[in-house]
């Protein structure tokens, strides 16, 4: 990395990144189950679903929020659900969240120094 001060916020995104994919893939497989969805179908869709999603977003043209619209039928069970993470903040808490873990991260690097 050319720019060192930048450590922090990669950490932040792509050190951290995957606990946050996973939380949230534990979150859709855990509705899904009270949802009737048996756990297996329900780990099997989650899994399959953020793969699929990923390479949209590695091989797709367009930017992610052009590829969630892509995605999202206007009116559909899709548009209403992304309307509750909207309305629950989710960008907010993606950004608190990741703000903390920048902030933390540049803490442990002082801790225990960079050398």
């Amino acid at each position: 990395m050319e720019r060192e001060e930048l450590i922090d916020a990669v950490t932040a995104l792509s050190g951290s990144g995957p606990a946050y994919f996973f939380y949230i893939l534990e979150a859709m497989e855990n509705a899904a189950v009270e949802q009737t969805l048996p756990r297996k179908l329900a780990q099997d869709l989650a899994r399959q679903t953020a793969l699929g999603a990923a390479s949209m977003a590695l091989n797709e043209e367009g930017t992610l929020e052009e590829l969630r619209r892509r995605v999202t039928s206007p009116g559909g069970a899709t548009a209403a659900a992304v309307d509750i993470l909207a309305a629950q903040k989710l960008p907010s808490i993606m950004e608190s969240a990741m703000k903390v873990a920048r902030l933390r991260a540049g803490t442990l690097a002082e801790e225990f120094g960079t050398d």
